[in-house]
């Protein structure tokens, strides 16, 4: 059965990984396809083999070290008995077969079961000065930290909400940053409310709690209720001035790292037909699948903060759940039900965990408004608030797609991952709209940035024979 079925597993973080785990258990040889060096994720990065620097696990993921080293450890024990493609973009997706691009050559991947465990990327919500020198996001600033080694700046301000804002602040105080401050726009009032959910994972809560109370004990200035007024400087940033409703306050700093929490990065599951609703919790389209990971497109599984934003813990039992899914369509004796049940169990338990985590660190939604007219809200086709604001009230659009093909927000080489929840934002509020009625980004191959050449000629390469990449073509 295993030589009959194309298997593609496409992420390579704890989602990924788990799934991988289980299918070959069962005996099967999926492709995992990962845009990274190295497996692990975001949350589990690891540094390049080559990174030039050297930093223990528990440096590098604190009180997660053993979790991370868990799933390195089970990648790494798997590499004989699946086909690992790391270094490679999915950039497209047809019926059953994917376009990547690895070391400057584009290859068609036939699947006839393909797994989407693609993680998610930060939730940009812009601000005056966001696009000076000098201001990251949050999962930038953890990428310089987990696998560059530094630190974005020397004197450094967090800013926005999530349980990610306390995450990297703590990082980087422990790295030995100077952590100047940090600015969370939710109220403690919201947070504590959303205690008796928040309690549904205590340890995981009890982590939160001591993040926090490490930074406060180590003297790192704590802010909440407060509005991202501009990032300050000419040339870089130089200091950040928030509102905490009476008065504007600046604190001077030469590095800034910003996020709203973590939106599911969905433009693959697009591209391979997969149906979407919107959420309401997540204030995000996501697409739709069953508890066992299933999508409304058969043979196509769903996985991890791709699908739907829910943590690392989550993101191992999806993966093995919906690669028991899989199993359990392709009819193969290694189906486990009682398994199957015990995760559907656990990840129930965490997603009321999670509707806690969402109600604390909801992302402000009434921020568009305040935004003025010569803000960039869309960096790679530099289009201005009073650009999108124009087109709006002029009546020219009131839904996503008409004000991009109108404006080219979300036209560039992010193809509105960056701006795409902003200019959403606006739209919504200029027109009274509801979230959900301003409508979704429609994903575009590719969804990344590839060499012109290749998309052009992606349709004249053929399919891959499923040949496993060389080892000396995996190092270029």
């Amino acid at each position: 059965m295993s030589d009959q079925k194309h298997i593609v597993i496409v992420g390579a973080g704890p989602a990924g990984v788990r799934a991988a785990e289980t299918l070959v258990a069962a005996g099967l040889r999926p492709v995992v396809i990962d845009e990274a060096a190295r497996a692990g994720g975001q949350i589990y990065r690891q540094p390049p083999a080559d990174a030039g620097f050297a930093r223990a696990k528990s440096a590098l993921y604190g009180m997660e070290a053993r979790k991370a080293d868990a799933v390195h450890s089970t990648m790494a024990n798997l590499m004989s008995k699946l086909d690992y493609r790391p270094d490679t973009l999915v950039w497209g997706c047809g019926a059953g077969q994917l376009d990547t691009f690895h070391a400057g050559r584009q290859r068609t991947v036939p699947y006839s079961h393909l797994l989407i465990a693609t993680g998610a990327t930060d939730r940009i919500l812009p601000f005056p000065g966001w696009t000076l020198p000098g201001v990251y996001t949050l999962g930038a600033s953890q990428i310089a930290l987990k696998a560059q080694g530094c630190s974005i700046g020397w004197r450094v301000v967090f800013a926005g909400t999530g349980p990610l804002l306390y995450l990297v602040a703590y990082q980087y105080a422990k790295a030995g940053a100077q952590v100047e401050a940090i600015l969370d726009t939710n109220p403690f009032s919201k947070q504590f409310a959303a205690t008796p959910r928040l309690l549904k994972q205590p340890s995981t809560f009890a982590k939160g709690l001591y993040y926090v109370g490490w930074l406060a004990a180590h003297g790192v200035r704590i802010e909440r209720g407060v509005r991202i007024v501009r990032a300050d400087g000419h040339g870089a940033v130089q200091g950040i001035t928030f509102s905490d409703g009476a008065r504007e306050m600046t604190i001077p700093c030469d590095a800034i790292g910003f996020g709203y929490g973590l939106r599911s990065e969905t433009q693959l599951a697009d591209l391979a037909g997969c149906r979407f609703s919107f959420d309401a919790l997540n204030r995000a389209w996501l697409p739709e699948r069953d508890t066992a990971g299933r999508s409304s497109v058969a043979g196509v599984y769903l996985a991890g903060d791709g699908a739907g934003i829910a943590g690392a813990d989550a993101a191992e039992l999806a993966g093995r759940r919906a690669a028991l899914a899989m199993l359990e369509d392709l009819k193969h004796p290694a189906a486990d039900i009682g398994e199957a049940s015990k995760l559907d169990r656990q990840l129930s338990t965490i997603a009321r965990f999670r509707v806690g985590l969402e109600q604390a660190f909801a992302p402000p939604s009434d921020c568009a408004s305040a935004w003025p007219d010569d803000m960039t809200v869309c960096r790679c086709e530099e289009v201005t608030a009073g650009t999108l604001r124009r087109c709006i009230r002029d009546g020219e659009a009131s839904e996503i797609n008409r004000l991009k093909a109108l404006t080219r927000v979300g036209m560039g080489r992010c193809q509105g991952r960056m701006c795409g929840a902003a200019a959403a934002e606006l739209l919504s509020a200029e027109t009274g709209k509801s979230m959900a009625d301003v409508g979704r980004l429609r994903g575009q191959a590719p969804i990344k940035p590839v060499p012109l050449s290749i998309a052009l000629t992606a349709d004249m390469n053929g399919a891959d024979d499923l040949s496993p990449i060389p080892e000396h073509a995996r190092d270029e």
